[in-house]
Order: C-alpha cells, then structure tokens, then sequence
C-alpha cells in the first residue's frame, strides 16, 4: 500500500491556529477502530478534544502514519464482528447515539506500558512473537509464568512464541500485542470475555468469568 500523504506537518501540529478539534475528527474519519480505542480518541469529537492534549493527539497522528492503522485495513472479520457485537433492536426508534454503540464493541481489555518499545516494529497478523508473561488472577494468585527464577533454569528457558492475531491465545492477547512494538512490557487487564470467559479453564485453576492480569514483554517479531 502507497504511502498516505500528512495534511499537517508537525509545525503545523504545533500551531495554535490548528484546533485540536480538527486534529480528532480527522484521526475519528481515518483510523482504525482498535486504534482510536487504544488511544482513547472514541466518543464526540467534543469531548475527545476537551480531554486529550495537544501532545497526545500529536503521539497519535505520528503512529497512525507509521503503523498504517487505516480505517480501510480493519480486516473483514473484525468489521463482522464489531457488527455482531453492536445490538439495535430495529423495532425500537434508535435512541442511541452512534458513538455509544461504537462503545459497545470497545476493546474487553486494558494495557498500561512499563516500558516503551522501539515504537517502529508492530507485530502483524500472522507474525510469530517471542514474549516473556507472567499471569495473576484478581488476588494476585500467579496461575501461568515462563520466567524462571533460578539463575540455572534461567538460562535454559526460551521466551514463548506463536502466531499473533490468528486465535492461538486468548483474544485480549492477540488483539493487545498487534499494539505492541518490539521490546515493549505492559500490564494488561483482560475481561472474562476476551479470556476463558463463562467455563474459566478449570486444568489451570482459572475460575469461571474470571479477569486475568497479564505482565508481558514482546521481546522480539518474526
């Protein structure tokens, strides 16, 4: 895909006779739906723009460009399910305004950084990624680690890998690591429904509708 060409250089960015307002709205027409839920830029342009700062929408028009996370690269299947996951009722008159049933199909999922990556290698759908875990259930019970803790094992344990974004781990991974870039660790916080949601996962003491509490840490993209 060619690249898009930037309305607005960073100088221009910077200009006070550049609202943020107009900064939102383009971001709200051109991104990705993951990508605006990520940068928490969902919701009235209004509202998006009275609490986000210049810096922040300038972070986020940066990225969209370098990680091409176009409104147009959403995959099919996403679409469909942001379409199944939207309930109107077309009986009733629609009382709901557009951007609170976008809201509805926002990610099940939270992710802090406690250490920024390289901020230029993404993981793709498809890739395989090397990750370092650790996870905790709501009590802080430790129920899965690949890090070991003596120095010996250390040595001789390897990062797990697998296929990003194509449903060989739980959805809250698949759909936070293809935000992460190489050399990144976050927290993140998964809802039961981009867990192991009603039936839990008995074999490793997972109960049912349980949130789960991941450290992760991309250490490296193939």
């Amino acid at each position: 895909m060619a690249d898009r060409a930037r309305p607005w250089s960073l100088e221009e960015l910077r200009s006070e006779e550049l609202p943020k307002r107009e900064i939102v709205h383009f971001l709200q027409e051109q991104a990705a739906h993951r990508f605006l839920a990520e940068h928490k830029l969902l919701g009235q342009i209004k509202n998006v723009a009275k609490t986000a700062s210049k810096d922040q929408l300038i972070t986020a028009y940066n990225q969209l460009f370098e990680t091409k996370s176009f409104k147009d690269t959403e995959s099919t299947e996403q679409v469909a399910e942001q379409l199944k996951n939207t309930k109107i009722d077309e009986n009733q008159p629609k009382k709901t305004k557009p951007e609170e049933v976008v809201d509805e199909t926002s990610p099940k999922y939270t992710k802090s950084i406690l250490k920024k990556g390289d901020k230029t290698n993404f993981p793709k759908k498809g890739d395989i990624v090397h990750c370092w875990y650790t996870g905790k259930l709501q009590d802080g019970t430790v129920f899965d680690t690949n890090i070991q803790s003596s120095s010996k094992k250390k040595k001789a344990s390897k990062p797990l890998s697998f296929k990003v974004g194509v449903g060989k781990v739980i959805r809250g991974w698949d759909e936070a690591l293809l935000t992460m870039s190489k050399g990144e660790k976050a927290n993140l916080e998964i809802e039961p429904e981009w867990a192991y949601g009603k039936k839990g996962q008995p074999d490793a003491k997972i109960p049912p509708n349980a949130k789960l509490f991941f450290e992760i840490e991309l250490v490296d993209i193939e």
